[in-house]
């Protein structure tokens, strides 16, 4: 496979980052991530591929280990997507927030472009961008107006990234793709939708041992009870292995350009537990309590995407429905904690 194209990914351990592996080396890419030292022995996502994958370890915060993987594997594409990427615990770590998840893109866009200046950068921004709207539905012209420190994070590496792209010296193809919130069984058990699954599988197996902790170090089932947050929060949900295709299909184009990629659905917290419980039989209401600790400080939403220009442009659509993403995580989860 000589003239095989080389992607490099940050955060390939991470849900994306898994699914865009297998992706690219179906189709025929040589693929290449970053993964941070104390993720070591936690290949998880990616164990199942290890062997076809080259692994070098480094951190968004160490512009040398990026310096040195990009000079080693000399990629074709680059594909960002290393961040602290959950919005309510970037209240907890400001600082970390900033430095891996906003200078951190920074970093590697920079070390990429004295190493591999031919190279198409994917840069990960996110709808969290828009925080509280001043529109529904979100477009690639709606205004940013973030409302915690990692949306606040991801707003500056989308706006470097495009100073990058504008260059007149030396431009840089990055682009930038506004994704919505998107799941499946291997998003992190710090979210809202896989605690929601999780939450259901245990309650629906009986489990009474080893069932996963919230972010306030308690069981996420207790007394049979599953603690949320804001059930009225509204959100545009998709199935992570469709927006990877999405990354892809962008740097596959001539110029680098910004694409907001979602469902164009909206849906409530409660409308996802209601419909995850409903799949094994169970009524939501019987198992849901809400709790202050899991309410965000400052609201974001509601968040529905405008992914017109992605369907334009790209040809891209979401293939995969809500009540299927949500069925899909179930039977998982089921699965796995049984």
């Amino acid at each position: 496979m000589a003239n095989s194209k080389k992607a490099f990914i940050t955060g390939i351990s991470g849900q994306d980052g898994s699914y865009l592996s297998e992706l690219l080396l179906d189709k025929g890419y040589e693929v290449g991530g970053l993964m941070r030292r104390n993720a070591v022995g936690e290949l998880g996502n990616i164990a199942h591929i290890k062997e076809d994958i080259k692994i070098y370890y480094g951190d968004l915060q160490s512009p040398e280990s990026i310096a040195l993987a990009l000079l080693d594997f000399k990629p074709d594409e680059i594909y960002n997507l290393a961040s602290l990427s959950s919005p309510f615990a970037s209240f907890s770590d400001k600082f970390a927030s900033i430095m891996i998840t906003g200078v951190g893109a920074l970093h590697l866009f920079e070390r990429a472009k004295q190493i591999v200046p031919q190279a198409k950068i994917y840069q990960a921004s996110t709808s969290e961008m828009f925080g509280a709207p001043r529109k529904v539905p979100q477009n690639e012209e709606t205004p940013f107006n973030p409302a915690n420190p990692y949306a606040a994070s991801k707003e500056f590496a989308h706006r470097m990234a495009v100073i990058a792209r504008n260059d007149k010296k030396q431009p840089q193809f990055i682009a930038c793709g506004i994704l919505f919130n998107h799941e499946s069984p291997r998003r992190g058990l710090n979210f809202v939708t896989r605690k929601i699954t999780a939450g259901v599988a245990c309650i629906k197996n009986g489990k009474k041992e080893g069932i996963p902790l919230n972010e306030l170090g308690d069981p996420i089932v207790k007394g049979g009870k599953l603690k949320l947050g804001d059930l009225e929060a509204k959100r545009d949900w998709g199935y992570s292995p469709d927006y990877v295709e999405a990354m892809w299909m962008m740097l596959q184009q001539d110029k680098a350009d910004d694409f907001v990629i979602g469902t164009g659905e909206i849906h409530t917290v409660a409308d996802f537990a209601e419909e995850a419980f409903a799949v094994v039989g169970l009524d939501f209401k019987d198992y849901v309590v809400t709790d202050a600790h899991f309410v965000p400080p400052v609201q974001t939403g509601p968040l529905q995407s405008d992914a017109a220009k992605a369907k334009r442009v790209l040809g891209w659509e979401p293939k995969t429905k809500f009540k299927e993403l949500i069925k899909i995580m179930v039977h998982a989860d089921l699965a796995k904690f049984s």
